[in-house]
């Protein structure tokens, strides 16, 4: 195309494009440029945007419309662009304006094009539709030039003056409507979101108008019916303001309080702080019980609820002295604590431990509540959640003073040693540290109530079966005393005052109606059970005692009389005999004792020898430290085998160490004595008597080092019918705690070295041969 010369105005902020009609102000320069097209172009100029780094290279031919004046007085031009045109190289012309060469942009109208425009006008369409400009719409309708369609997009308020300049110097329609089309189909869906979250919005807000509304209906409705309304801010402050709780605390309460005051009604936050303020205010802060201080009263109390257990009722009756001396003295509070206590109850199941925790608080006279620890996992639920939770709540400890409704109860922490492992939870064996540290909980602080609780003055008795599952740092901070279980005359003693009235009342029965003998309830305990507590036996006199309802409810019979003959028809045949005669007649087993969660038990040691490789093989689920035991006993025996008087061509065979039973998991270093004397009977050809048990961990010089466990092992022993049991020497001050009747029936020998085990357990060589004869 020819290249002609046009006077050139730039203008700022604004980028026209072909089609276009659009007023101008005109400034100094702008109006020698319509001077200049009127004087010598046929009102024709080149309008071009003013760019700070550059000159532009395209511009449109616009033709002046109209001169005049904004409605201000400032002066003005009307321009209608026509056509694009790249900007050439400065010439002189007439007047004060810049004059330069212009060539007009060719443009080719393919198909593709006309493609593109048809997609274009719909999307403008759809956006002029969302706006309701049905006029402009029909004007975008009649529009069928594709260069035409494209450059209409000067008008759209939704692109900036660079995309409308990137549009300008994009000659080429088609790729001139690929650039609009993206654009607009980004603008539509920022619209559309725009409006969605509008609606949003505006459905929240209705939401909460109409909610709002219907609260205030509601409040109408009741104060016509006279219904009290839902505590508001000054409700709570007027009970904060006559609440009996520390300082600290009431400047925390009155400081959520004021969080309520700014708070809407319709706010998440209002109940969270209305439920926290409830939490707070209902703990006895202040309350707190009288202890009896009477310790002969006290300790009647205990010994009517519970037979035996002296060394546990010796330590309540110290605790109280002390506690009644230290108020005597005004010494309730020594640097800052209470005299609370922290008392672990160890034992097998069925011993009494949890149902002792009431029986203290009775004979405290004061508030009793138990906290199951058992499968707890989660740290929270001892320290409680956080606030920021939905749902939270303040841990068992918070809830369990709350509950009992005084600062100084006697909290039962049961199955403490059955407290979940650590996890992703969180560990709550590590959470209760800080409650059964005496010299901390007066400041326990709950995650929930985020305020100090004193829990100095509280009498914390924790039970357990196995003290080792308790982590140390725990165990380390409990008093531990030790239940290990009821001798046979415990049993029917505990049978005969408190468990035969207990069963007769559950089953409606009267002490004239049914009788049982001690000889039966002796009976029960020696053949019918074999357990440290009396659980069992509780079972089978409520076995028996139906039987006898049943009898008197079928028969003509008035009373019933239980004997040791009656038995057998009432709750079966005995579940339990001696079998240590049985099982040490031949040799190679030996008698040891145990100690498992349930108690203590009797544990025969088997050993055999057989042709084949010389080895050691171990059967009976034995854990690596009994495994050592065999190892270890087996070389004493090699190592001593001339003064245990054995051949040395026995060590020669294949010999076997079973310990029954094989589906029970055994380990422990206290089978170690019992092991030396089983390989030794076996190597002799000598039985071990069949009365005498042992226990004790040996070393590979002989020496018999102590065990534990002590008591509940001597407890068995009498339980199995054995007279006569080896124990450490070291652990002769245990024998202290062994009640007296079972040091009468059973012969105790400590020790200090393995062979005078051997010598006293093996049957002497003279009736050995003449056995074997």
């Amino acid at each position: 195309m020819s290249v002609t010369r046009l006077p050139v105005l730039f203008v700022n902020d604004l980028v026209v494009l072909p089609g276009m009609v659009v007023p101008i102000e005109l400034d100094e320069a702008a109006q020698a440029a319509v001077d200049a097209a009127r004087a010598g172009s046929e009102s024709r100029l080149l309008v071009a945007p003013r760019l700070e780094d550059r000159y532009a290279s395209y511009g449109v031919v616009a033709t002046i419309e109209r001169v005049g004046k904004f409605a201000g007085g400032s002066p003005a031009a009307v321009l209608r662009a026509e056509t694009r045109a790249r900007i050439g190289a400065g010439v002189t012309g007439p007047g004060a304006a810049l004059w330069v060469e212009v060539e007009p942009v060719e443009e080719t109208v393919t198909d593709r094009a006309r493609e593109l425009a048809e997609e274009y006008k719909r999307l403008v369409v759809a956006v002029l539709q969302r706006r309701e400009a049905w006029q402009v719409i029909d004007s975008v309708h009649q529009m069928t030039d594709p260069s035409a369609i494209a450059d209409a997009a000067g008008y759209a308020p939704y692109l900036t003056g660079e995309q409308k300049r990137e549009l300008l110097e994009t000659p080429d329609i088609e790729k001139r409507l690929e650039i609009v089309i993206a654009w607009t189909r980004e603008h539509l869906a920022e619209a559309e979101l725009t409006d969605k979250i509008g609606a949003e919005v505006r459905e929240g807000m209705e939401k909460t108008q109409r909610e709002y509304l219907l609260r205030q209906q509601l409040a109408a409705i009741r104060k016509e019916l006279g219904e009290g309304e839902p505590e508001g801010a000054d409700d709570y402050r007027g009970r904060v303001e006559a609440a009996d709780v520390p300082d600290h605390v009431r400047e925390a309460l009155l400081r959520e309080v004021d969080k309520l005051e700014r708070s809407s009604d319709q706010s998440p936050e209002t109940s969270w702080i209305r439920t926290w303020l409830d939490t707070v205010l209902d703990l006895p802060w202040s309350v707190r019980t009288e202890d009896s201080t009477d310790v002969a009263a006290a300790r009647a109390v205990l010994d009517a609820d519970h037979h035996g257990l002296d060394e546990v009722k010796e330590r309540i009756v110290e605790y109280l002295a002390v506690r009644a001396r230290r108020a005597s003295r005004g010494l309730e509070v020594v640097g800052g604590r209470g005299s609370g206590a922290v008392i672990l109850l160890a034992g097998p199941p069925g011993v009494g431990k949890t149902s002792l925790g009431e029986s203290v608080a009775r004979a405290l006279d004061r508030k009793f509540v138990r906290v199951a620890l058992g499968g707890v996992r989660d740290e929270a639920e001892i320290r409680g959640h956080r606030r920021t939770y939905v749902g939270a709540l303040p841990g068992r400890i918070v809830r369990a003073i709350k509950e009992s409704g005084s600062m100084n109860p006697v909290v039962l922490l049961d199955e403490v040693d059955k407290v979940g492992a650590e996890g992703y939870r969180g560990d709550p064996a590590a959470a209760l540290l800080e409650v059964l540290d005496p010299a901390q909980n007066h400041t326990f602080r709950d995650h929930y109530l985020e305020l100090d609780l004193d829990l100095s003055d509280v009498l914390f008795i924790a039970t357990a079966n196995v003290v080792e599952q308790i982590p140390g740092p725990l165990l380390d901070r409990m008093e531990m005393v030790t239940l290990d279980g009821y001798t046979e005359d415990d049993k029917v003693a505990i049978a005969r005052d408190f468990l035969l009235p207990r069963q007769l009342e559950r089953a409606a029965l009267t002490a004239e109606e049914v009788t049982v003998s001690d000889a039966a309830l002796h009976e029960l305990a020696a053949d019918y059970t074999r357990e440290a507590g009396v659980r069992q036996m509780e079972r089978l006199l409520a076995k028996a005692l139906r039987k006898a309802a049943t009898r008197l409810a079928t028969t003509e019979a008035t009373t019933v009389e239980i004997d040791v003959a009656d038995l057998k028809e009432l709750v079966g045949r005995p579940r339990f005999t001696p079998e240590a005669h049985e099982r040490t007649s031949v040799p190679g087993v030996a008698t040891g004792l145990a100690v498992t969660g349930m108690g203590g038990d009797v544990l025969f040691i088997e050993a055999s020898a057989h042709e084949g490789t010389a080895g050691l093989t171990l059967t009976g689920q034995l854990g690596d430290v009994m495994k050592e035991s065999a190892q270890i006993a087996l070389s004493f025996v090699r190592a001593h085998a001339g003064e245990l008087g054995v051949d040395p061509a026995f060590f020669d065979r294949a010999i076997h160490v079973h310990v029954p039973a094989g589906a029970t998991p055994k380990d422990g270093p206290s089978a170690g004595i019992t092991m030396v004397t089983a390989l030794t009977s076996l190597a002799t050809g000598r039985p071990v008597r069949s009365e005498v048990g042992m226990t004790g961990e040996v070393t590979l010089n002989g020496r018999v080092l102590p065990i534990g466990g002590l008591k509940q092992k001597l407890l068995a022993a009498q339980r199995n019918g054995l007279t006569e049991v080896f124990v450490p020497l070291r652990n002769e001050p245990d024998l202290d705690d062994v009640p007296a009747e079972v040091l009468e029936t059973v012969t105790v020998h400590v020790v200090g070295d393995v062979l005078d085990v051997v010598r006293g357990a093996l049957v002497p060589e003279a009736e050995a041969h003449t056995a074997a004869a």
